[in-house]
């Protein structure tokens, strides 16, 4: 595909979303960023980027090209050659919410010509593409998938804040309903990225996505409660880690933290599992047990911090604690499905002062009853203890072992010292 006159319209201008509208750009496809959050349009249309792995430097040179559209106008998708859907696909209540899927779909459907090409990149589970945004594509358009439109999945491979693995140089998954559509989503994205892999069908690529989501999910649930149990049997887990870590075969690295974020691990796997019930009336066991141990990995942190401020006299009500990163990973400010918020919350229930740090996370995304402190030595000699739950490299680590009285490193972040206990 010549990206030359080539129509983009991108559903979803978040992490996902935007750069690969920024990227169609320097392609030269000419891109509508569509999005119904008008506060997030507006300041894509004055240059501020919301998500850290496009700049504000990047994001105006796009706006400059006069090819990229931030809007929230349904009307401004009409006359597209290729759409993606890259919208959130939460869970409510533990059922799989496809609604902003739905929606853009919906949205597209009245724009769709005979030969365009509409792309879904959000995670949902195998069928997903078929059975739902097909239907909804033709009875909105009157046209039919496979014969006078194309339509594929690709899921996404976005890892925020990772400087190594892009949009770029990661593989893309590819697939489509019909060998016609699979050729001109391979195509797309073929101008997009450097590799791509197709498959034989969206529902293959719908499950590549929950796979490799679950077997990272299933080894931190491995390592997490393996961490819970070595501290009990008085073993320095880390270690074992790390000596494991020596094996140049059959072994790959994972390592505890006090649970687990973003849209991928907690979500995803609970896609698999929710089809898996449905469909066949079976549990996935594998991840309904990872989901048990992943989501109790915040309770846990709380109790540690209770009995290490115990050993010293002192009960968790009126407590000073400081809390280091309330996102879900390091250097970035995403902070969707944190473990970082159950433990805040927890805290402040328990009448803790609670104190958060974080360089990326907006005020809007943290939890109330916190207050948000600057990491100085006078902010961290005033709390009676220290949660490490992020390691972002803006955390200076000799600042924090020299000042505090005590921390609770939930990823090893810091250096070893007498103040210092890890997960």
């Amino acid at each position: 595909m010549s990206s030359a006159s080539q129509r983009l319209v991108v559903v979803g201008q978040g992490y996902v979303g935007l750069p690969l509208a920024v990227r169609a750009v320097e392609q030269g496809f000419d891109v509508v960023g569509f999005d119904v959050d008008e506060a997030k349009i507006k300041r894509l249309a004055a240059g501020e980027s919301p998500v850290e792995d496009i700049t504000d430097e990047r994001l105006r040179a796009a706006l400059a090209t006069g090819r990229y559209r931030p809007t929230t106008a349904a009307e401004d998708c009409e006359g597209f050659d290729v759409a993606v859907i890259s919208v959130p696909t939460p869970l409510r209540e533990g059922n799989p919410d496809l609604s902003y899927i739905e929606q853009a779909a919906a949205a597209l459907a009245p724009h769709l010509r005979r030969g365009a090409t509409v792309v879904l990149e959000s995670t949902t589970y195998p069928g997903t593409t078929e059975e739902l945004v097909g239907p909804i594509l033709e009875d909105g358009s009157g046209l039919v998938a496979g014969n006078d439109f194309h339509l594929g999945y690709s899921p996404e491979r976005i890892d925020p804040g990772n400087r190594t693995w892009t949009l770029e140089n990661t593989p893309k998954v590819v697939s489509g309903v019909d060998a016609g559509s699979l050729a001109a989503v391979q195509a797309f994205y073929d101008a997009i990225v450097d590799t791509t892999v197709p498959v034989s069908s969206p529902k293959e690529a719908e499950l590549t996505k929950l796979l490799e989501n679950t077997f990272r999910h299933v080894n931190i649930a491995l390592v997490n409660e393996l961490a819970m149990f070595a501290n009990e049997l008085g073993i320095d887990v880390w270690e074992a880690i790390d000596a494991a870590s020596t094996k140049p075969f059959g072994f790959m690295r994972f390592t505890p933290g006090p649970g687990v974020g973003g849209h991928c691990l907690p979500i995803d796997p609970s896609y698999l599992s929710w089809r898996v019930r449905r469909s066949l009336g079976e549990t996935f066991r594998f991840v309904e047990l990872a989901n048990d141990v992943n989501d109790h990995m915040p309770d846990y942190v709380v109790r540690r911090l209770m009995m290490a401020l115990n050993r010293r006299g002192l009960a968790v009500k009126g407590q000073r604690v400081l809390l280091l990163g309330m996102s879900y990973k390091r250097n970035t400010g995403d902070a969707r499905e944190s473990p970082s918020q159950p433990i805040a919350r927890q805290l402040v229930q328990l009448e803790a002062e609670v104190l958060v740090a974080d360089p990326f996370v907006d005020d809007r995304h943290l939890p109330p009853g916190v207050t948000r402190v600057e990491l100085t030595p006078e902010v961290l000699r005033s709390a009676a203890a220290v949660l490490l739950l992020v390691g972002h490299d803006a955390f200076d680590r000799e600042l924090i072992v020299e000042h505090a009285s005590y921390v609770f490193d939930a990823q090893r972040h810091l250096p070893p010292a007498a103040n210092v206990e890890y997960l």
